[in-house]
């Protein structure tokens, strides 16, 4: 009994693995890698910062744009310590407790940045379809409550997804394909049936992301449909310009994750230098890109960004 205790318990190390056949050039690797890093936490923290500071962005689009930024910083703080680690330092050794905690954050992060693209596109739905009772149905107490939701329910459906890892035994190789601690990959090492593990994973996704994206679809329909009927195509025009941030900040989550699937399936015979990086940049693209969508396309955040900026040189 012990000795099935310590194959399940904090006894074990797992091996976090870099960028196979690469590891003469991780010091390299690193650079984009750190660029991308300092990208994402440096220009979610400006929006978030702009959006606390600014009494003009104080509207509900930008509180849940605020959400979103706060998603973005989690999802890269949650990799950046394991990832430029082995890059940097050849340190690959995580323990099983801290493989579990970087996991569930990071599921947790992406569960929730999915589910604050729906609120997203409901915000969008309710500014298009109802402007004149937009600011009465989305209170900022209102918002405040879908914020609570979205964390209770992600910790909720992924709680027991990662719980469950503690029933597992293993006895093969303890070496991840990863540089962080990635559900799949864990399940790979056990050996114990993990078909459980396997159910409660596929359940948890498909409840949350997989039902997230056919509510967002549904949305742009519903949208789509609002906009046609309006008459002036001047006024088409400047209420679906105001859905372009979010339907890229949309196509930014879901490509990625999509490709990624598409790659560990069908991708077996592509070098495992390829799986990795994909791997390695797909939790980074959201956070990434959303800032600079939302700095770009969106006028108030393009000039809230700049006052700060300015007024720093000042």
């Amino acid at each position: 009994m012990s000795n099935f205790q310590n194959t399940t318990s904090t006894s074990i190390i797992f091996l976090l693995t870099g960028v196979p056949g690469l590891e003469a050039l991780h010091t390299w690797i690193s650079i984009p890698f750190c660029f991308l890093y300092i990208t994402a936490l440096s220009g979610n923290s400006l929006i978030l910062f702009a959006i606390v500071t600014q009494p003009s962005l104080h509207e509900p689009m930008y509180y849940f744009l605020s959400m979103l930024s706060t998603t973005d910083l989690g999802l890269s703080i949650s990799t950046l310590v394991t990832m430029l680690g082995i890059f940097w330092f050849n340190a690959r050794e995580i323990s099983f407790n801290a493989c579990l905690s970087q996991m569930f954050f990071i599921k947790l992060f992406t569960v929730m940045e999915s589910s604050v693209l729906l609120a997203m596109a409901f915000d969008r739905f309710v500014a298009i379809s109802n402007p004149l009772r937009y600011a009465t149905i989305l209170t900022d107490s209102r918002i405040a409550q879908i914020g609570v939701t979205i964390v209770i329910r992600g910790t909720l459906m992924l709680t027991p997804m990662v719980a469950l890892l503690k029933r597992l035994s293993f006895c093969r190789s303890r070496v991840l394909h990863h540089s962080y601690c990635f559900h799949p990959d864990v399940m790979k090492l056990s050996c114990t049936d993990t078909r459980i593990n396997n159910a409660v994973g596929l359940t948890a996704m498909i409840s949350t992301v997989g039902v997230d994206s056919i509510l967002i679809l549904l949305s742009y329909i519903l949208i789509i449909k609002t906009v046609l009927s309006i008459a002036s195509p001047e006024e088409r025009k400047k209420a679906f310009s105001t859905c372009i941030s979010h339907i890229g900040a949309v196509a930014i989550f879901y490509f990625p994750l999509i490709s990624l699937s598409f790659v560990h399936r069908f991708g077996k015979r592509a070098p495992a230098y390829v799986h990795t990086m994909i791997a390695n940049t797909y939790l980074l693209i959201p956070p990434v890109m959303n800032p600079i969508i939302y700095s770009v396309k969106t006028k108030q955040i393009r000039r809230a960004v700049i006052k700060i900026l300015y007024s720093k040189d000042m």
